[in-house]
């Protein structure tokens, strides 16, 4: 039941290709992000964080809420014209503090730490909240469907939209950037403390660290926000005042 719930979308009930279903995002976004952090040159790094904001993108467009009524074609071509704007200006962001790094030739400890350890993790974090909400930003021009307690439509919100796009974004912020930064810090405590007495130990203990940290965090920012979130009347336009006496209201929030 649980498989069959992943597979066919809420809104639409078509089903999700196999790579963009929740239960395939951990072991697809697990080597993606890995290779992103090691930080080694700008195109390299670039090319790393074009195909994971890609990926992550392409999961928040197929797992959002499917309720928009703007003409079938039209909507796809223009999120796809976003996603691929989005993606594109993402991943030189990250790759940016590198090319000016290699640019002015600073070398020092104190710019190595800063760009190779502490910006990482702010950047994907801002940058995956980016994406996210720009690939799903027609919900918010259009409106989403808001229901009652008995899944009857009431009507179409763009303040519901705006508020699953924001939780969205700010889950997926959490999820990446807590899964840079915290992999960042203990392996400098692990380089400090000299625990890995070879190159290839403090790789291994890095991608067993990063494993580890991306597996609980995926729970943890899915769980941030209900996927079926709730939104009150009042805060909703002034025409639900009128088409429905429910004080609380619910939407599909999206993965």
């Amino acid at each position: 039941f649980l498989s069959s719930k992943s597979s066919v979308h809420p809104d639409t009930d078509k089903i999700i290709p196999v790579m963009f279903r929740p239960p395939a995002f951990l072991p697809l976004s697990l080597p993606l992000v890995i290779v992103s952090s090691l930080q080694l040159k700008a195109k390299s790094t670039f090319f790393c964080q074009f195909v994971f904001h890609t990926y992550t993108t392409a999961f928040t467009l197929l797992n959002g809420n499917g309720t928009t009524k703007a003409e079938g074609n039209l909507l796809q071509q223009k999120q796809a014209l976003y996603g691929l704007g989005a993606v594109s200006y993402a991943a030189c962001i990250g790759a940016l503090p590198l090319v000016f790094m290699n640019r002015y030739t600073l070398k020092g400890p104190l710019t190595q730490l800063i760009i190779r350890k502490l910006l990482p993790a702010p950047l994907l974090g801002l940058t995956s909240a980016f994406t996210a909400a720009v690939v799903r930003s027609p919900e918010f021009e259009n409106g989403i469907e808001v229901m009652d307690r008995n899944g009857k439509v009431v009507g179409v919100s763009q303040k519901a939209g705006e508020k699953a796009i924001r939780e969205t974004a700010v889950s997926r912020a959490v999820l990446f950037g807590t899964t840079f930064f915290l992999p960042a810090l203990l392996m400098y405590f692990v380089e400090r403390a000299k625990v890995a007495k070879t190159p290839r130990t403090l790789a291994s203990m890095r991608m067993i660290v990063i494993t580890s940290v991306l597996a609980g965090m995926l729970p943890v920012s899915l769980s941030i926000y209900p996927q079926c979130g709730e939104i009150k009347r009042a805060d909703l336009e002034p025409e639900f005042l009128s088409s429905t006496e429910e004080t609380e209201l619910f939407y599909n929030k999206g993965i």
